[in-house]
């Protein structure tokens, strides 16, 4: 008499596998700053105020002074970042008897394409955060001098204050080449060192001046983005199983959170398997401080600006703030000095050292 095999599925360890995949597939979402769902259940049109530390003037009273004025007391308060959750990226299969007893032997081998439909999503969805994002400095012309582009690109982003840690460099297709073919910068020896299989593992060119250089194919070609992973927000969370799903789970693993639910449609005789996770992107813009030579005393800026990423490409005009702009005054990168590829020698910059 034939045996009949049934398959065992065990929902909470095939999601947890899948959503390994997910982190693996995903390139650009894994360099923005990730945050979790729970703060947001209950949130007014599905959206938080992240609140972010104030900023405080610094004072001087004169050393022995007459005491005849008071010291100066300022208002504090702190900055309020609005986020939102924005997209339910999913892919949804129907599997017939036919192929669930003959050709689909193992639920993981479908979940494993269903995974990279949504790994793709979400990177579509982070690719338009970063391309639309309105960037206060484009350093253009860099194929003229590679070297020197990235070094300006680290002196811009010190200017502005941005965090040195987690900065990134990611470029196009022709942008890589470029850099892979430059003898000064020498990254062509790291390409293929990769010691695992995730996508951001197999991206990476190396490191030089502070940046982890990644490639992308998804972004123009002859563009690079310079930033510090906190520039971006990536927002993931799972949505509850529903009590009638008879097979079912959710999980997160590495700040990404994902849902599967799996049914069976008994009028067409058929499994219904879905993936899905909710989403969300946006930027993070800083109120800055500087400092006002003529007057001796701090600056505040009256706006927040976006200052923690800036813009290359290869060919094409530099983009700087305009010399008397608020930008400009605080942080020291204007018009008045623009990058360009003639100049001093890479190497004899102090950015370098």
């Amino acid at each position: 008499m034939p045996t009949v095999q049934h398959q065992v599925v065990k929902p909470q360890k095939l999601v947890n596998t899948a959503v390994g995949m997910l982190e693996q597939e995903l390139l650009i979402p894994n360099l923005f700053l990730k945050h979790g769902i729970d703060q947001f259940k209950g949130a007014d049109n599905d959206t938080i105020s992240m609140k972010v530390e104030g900023i405080l003037p610094f004072h001087d009273y004169a050393w022995r002074n007459d005491r005849s004025q008071p010291i100066q007391f300022d208002e504090y308060s702190e900055r309020k970042i609005a986020v939102s959750f924005g997209g339910n990226s999913y892919s949804a299969v129907k599997l017939t008897d036919e192929q669930n007893d003959f050709d689909i032997d193992q639920w993981s081998k479908l979940l494993r394409p269903q995974v990279k439909a949504v790994s793709r999503g979400l990177q579509r969805r982070a690719v338009k955060t970063l391309t639309n994002q309105a960037y206060n400095v484009t350093i253009g012309n860099a194929a003229q001098n590679l070297r020197s582009a990235l070094i300006e690109a680290r002196r811009v982003l010190n200017a502005f204050h941005a965090p040195k840690e987690g900065r990134y460099l990611l470029v196009g297709s022709d942008f890589e080449s470029a850099l892979l073919n430059d003898d000064k910068l020498n990254l062509a020896q790291n390409v293929g060192d990769s010691e695992a299989e995730s996508a951001l593992r197999t991206a990476t060119l190396g490191d030089r001046f502070g940046f982890r250089i990644v490639v992308d194919q998804t972004i123009p070609s002859d563009t690079a983005y310079a930033f510090a992973s906190s520039a971006f927000i990536f927002l993931s969370g799972a949505p509850a199983v529903p009590q009638s799903v008879p097979y079912g789970a959710t999980t997160s693993f590495e700040g990404i959170a994902l849902r599967w639910i799996r049914d069976y449609d008994s009028l067409y005789l058929q499994d219904r398997s879905v993936v899905n996770t909710y989403n969300g992107f946006r930027s993070v813009t800083d109120v800055l401080v500087g400092w006002d030579d003529a007057a001796e005393k701090e600056i505040i800026s009256s706006q927040e600006h976006f200052v923690r990423g800036i813009k290359l490409t290869l060919d094409g005009k530099s983009d700087y703030p305009a010399a008397g702009s608020e930008l400009a005054r605080i942080t020291g990168v204007s018009d008045a000095k623009v990058w360009t590829p003639v100049g001093p020698k890479p190497e004899d910059d102090p950015a370098n050292v």
